[in-house]
């Protein structure tokens, strides 16, 4: 058992996190909880959330601005807290990093770094997880050492899901999620009354409703299993349960090809949950499904379901298991099958600097990169600070040739040797 593992250790696995916003304030305390396991620094580029993390728990800190006082605070048995996030990521006296920032191109630079210095790197950023995923893989593998997705957000939670009913013996159908609201012109603005409602960012809160992270999070999946959408954006079918998916989509005939896909259904229950359809062609096992609730199942096919996803208080899995046993939860095995990409949520205009996810310009779908003509898109990961060389219509597909950028910036550069890898792999 993993607590009894944990609780055995001689010595604690050392964390540091880069991010102490809702999800990282919520990471440190599951590190203080959990048997075996230490957070040793912590970096925001808002410094003062670091050190309320570490004053909210009672932890004596240290402000290190560098790596010797870094490593002098951890020894000394402090919290090492700093603005700079490649300080956490090169520091010898931690063993794992956890990315839970919501930057994108810095996010990929302290990953690349952690990675390099031999760190395990779990990502709780699914943008820079997505967009740099191939290359952060490669170097993982290169270096000796692990890079995963988390635990607790939906695409760990599903794979979780995907796991069993696959040790079951089902073949997987459709990876879902399920999505309480969609509003694809929510923007930093209209969002405000939910979002301080829920305490989150408005940008962030503007990319859960506008449909941008839910796309993310499903081309993660893809990524990891080798799946695909059948429409840009996915169908999103409205239901009132999860197990009405029986009759939104047509199965036998997504099937026929044994393709597995990504999708997802909005305003249904259980909310905040995720689910899987299988494939058993075995009459015995059909016919003991159909004791069960007979919702759950239809002919060959079944639902599996989860009504619940925890964020930070599932985290700790991960890194015990990058720790202690190498596995990866979730990492994009399959290179780019998937991407996200750049849609005008609004009549835009030639000369017009787009302000990425979450913001008033443009939101995102998720698309397959089989054909060089999807992968022609901007991806809603770069479209942040780049210019419109055309106006564009509300509701159109933005592609790279349309927008003005320096190909010498880190995070397009970076973009670039995951596709690279991406490619690499598909030819293995």
């Amino acid at each position: 058992m993993l607590l009894d593992r944990l609780k055995s250790l001689q010595k604690n696995i050392r964390v540091a996190i880069i991010g102490s916003g809702s999800m990282g304030k919520g990471l440190f305390y599951q590190c203080y909880i959990t048997p075996g396991i230490e957070c040793v620094a912590i970096a925001d580029i808002r410094i003062e959330r670091a050190i309320a993390c570490a004053k909210w728990l009672k932890r004596e800190y240290r402000v290190a601005h560098n790596l010797a006082e870094m490593h002098d605070a951890i020894q000394r048995g402090l919290v090492a807290v700093c603005e700079d996030g490649n300080l956490p990521a090169q520091c010898e006296m931690a063993d794992v990093l956890i990315e839970s920032s919501n930057a994108i191109a810095a996010a990929g630079q302290f990953a690349v770094t952690a990675l390099e210095h031999r760190k395990h790197l779990v990502m709780v950023n699914a943008e820079a997880d997505l967009i740099f995923g191939p290359y952060l893989l490669h170097l993982a593998r290169a270096n000796g050492v692990v890079y995963t997705s988390c635990d607790g957000d939906q695409p760990a939670v599903v794979k979780r899901l995907i796991d069993d009913l696959q040790l079951w013996g089902f073949d997987l159908v459709m990876a879902g999620n399920i999505k309480g609201f969609l509003d694809r012109d929510a923007n930093p603005t209209t969002i405000i009354p939910e979002a301080d409602k829920r305490m989150l960012d408005y940008r962030m809160c503007a990319s859960y409703t506008d449909g941008t992270k839910l796309n993310i999070e499903m081309a993660l999946v893809a990524n990891a299993l080798g799946l695909s959408t059948v429409i840009p954006g996915m169908s999103g079918h409205r239901a009132n349960h999860v197990c009405e998916v029986f009759h939104l989509f047509d199965l036998p005939t997504l099937w026929q090809d044994r393709r597995p896909v990504v999708d997802y259904i909005l305003g249904a229950e259980p909310r905040g949950g995720v689910f899987a359809i299988g494939y058993c062609e075995n009459v015995y096992q059909q016919s003991m499904l159909a004791t069960f609730p007979s919702q759950t199942s239809a002919g060959p096919f079944s639902v599996f379901y989860r009504p619940y996803h925890l964020c930070h208080v599932e985290a700790m899995a991960t890194v015990a298991m990058a720790f202690l046993d190498g596995p990866a939860l979730l990492q994009p095995s399959f290179g780019f099958q998937t991407n996200v990409y750049a849609y005008a949520k609004r009549n835009l205009q030639r000369g017009e600097k787009l302000d990425g996810i979450g913001g008033y310009a443009c939101y995102g779908l998720i698309e397959n990169c089989v054909s060089n003509e999807n992968a022609r898109g901007l991806p809603i990961c770069l479209a942040e600070d780049v210019e419109l060389k055309r106006d564009i219509a509300k509701n159109e597909k933005i592609l790279l040739s349309d927008v003005a950028y320096d190909p010498a910036r880190f995070d397009f550069q970076l973009f670039r040797k995951a596709i690279e890898q991406s490619r690499h792999r598909m030819t293995e």
